[in-house]
């Protein structure tokens, strides 16, 4: 039945009679076009439907949190968990390492601060930058 809506509604073939081929590159195109027409005009419909759909789920919450006075901390809203977007950065670490300039490492995560790298590349030891 719902084949049948369809193709009354949107001039869709019937599934048992095979859509006749298109002869040209333009035909088909032409084809490809009006498809994408109606494929736009139904996720149109499909938006407005959803949007009042939305519309009439956002009331009857209403009237249902007012006669329960439910608040935010009930639904668990607003605090805590629901924080939505890039996850939070890892906690920084205390520094273990610091340069005779006064830059910081922590000594463990990321490369190695170009610092390290040179003094180590220069002879030096990580123990002498060692803060105590």
């Amino acid at each position: 039945m719902r084949q049948f809506r369809l193709e009354l509604e949107f001039g869709l073939p019937n599934s048992e009679e095979p859509a006749p081929m298109a002869s040209t590159l333009a035909d088909i195109n032409s084809q490809i076009k009006k498809h994408d027409e109606q494929i736009a005009q139904l996720r149109k419909q499909a938006e407005e439907l959803r949007n009042q759909e939305r519309a009439g789920v956002v009331e009857e919450l209403r009237k249902k949190i007012a006669e329960y006075g439910l608040t935010a901390a009930d639904l668990k809203l607003g605090s805590r968990g629901t924080r939505r977007g890039a996850p939070s950065a890892a906690p920084k670490s205390a520094a273990k390492y610091r340069s005779p300039t006064g830059e910081t490492w922590s000594g463990g995560r990321g490369r190695k601060p170009r610092w390290i790298t040179e003094a180590l590349a220069a002879g030096k030891s990580l123990s002498e930058f060692e803060i105590h």
